[in-house]
């Protein structure tokens, strides 16, 4: 059996993708500026990419999950365009209270819960002692923390202010990046400092 692998879990939008109110088609997809550069430098460094991502525009009945599928499909086409590829998406499509029908529950993967995290890592036999997350809101960080990873919070998206957020409620994140460019360094010279 193959050894496990690391990791590094990474939020959708603000983080990967520019920001925007409810995605609901693929054409409104944009990569964050550098972005499949990191992905695909980790990559290189062996580690496995992984998204993962609340998506309560399934809940809501903004978008089914074959669309939100569709739009998942043009992100890799447009992370491939820069050399980029994600190993695992994983999507959260539940909200405890605004979702429709089934969706509407109280789930374990909707973050900060590390219930996609969990999976992942049992699906793709994956190294959590060794992987992190990076994402734009405290939530992405504390659904990695609950397994195990430390988490960069990177300035684009909603970065800044939860940032601020977290800073004025006094536990500010250990690591704060201004894009996934330099949360990647943040990784890699973690990494080598670990292996001294």
């Amino acid at each position: 059996m193959e050894s496990p692998r690391k990791a590094v879990f990474f939020d959708r939008d603000g983080t990967i993708t520019r920001e925007g109110e409810w995605i609901r088609h693929p054409g409104a997809l944009e990569l964050v500026p550098g972005a499949g550069a990191a992905i695909a430098r980790l990559s290189d460094a062996g580690y496995a990419s992984v998204m993962f991502t609340n998506q309560s525009a399934v809940a809501r009945g903004l978008i089914t999950e074959a669309q939100l599928g569709v739009i998942h499909a043009r992100l890799a086409e447009l992370l491939a365009a820069e050399g980029a590829h994600l190993d695992g998406i994983y999507w959260c499509p539940h909200h405890p209270t605004e979702g429709v029908g089934a969706y509407r529950v109280e789930c374990d993967c909707r973050k900060p819960k590390p219930g996609l995290v969990l999976r992942a890592a049992a699906e793709m036999n994956l190294d959590l002692p060794r992987s992190w997350c990076v994402g734009d809101m405290e939530r992405d960080l504390a659904a990695g923390a609950a397994a195990g990873l430390p988490g960069i919070l990177v300035a684009t998206g909603k970065g800044v202010e939860e940032e601020a957020r977290m800073r004025a409620a006094g536990h500010p994140p250990q690591w704060f990046a201004p894009d996934l460019t330099a949360a990647a360094e943040t990784i890699l010279r973690e990494a080598r400092v670990r292996s001294v």
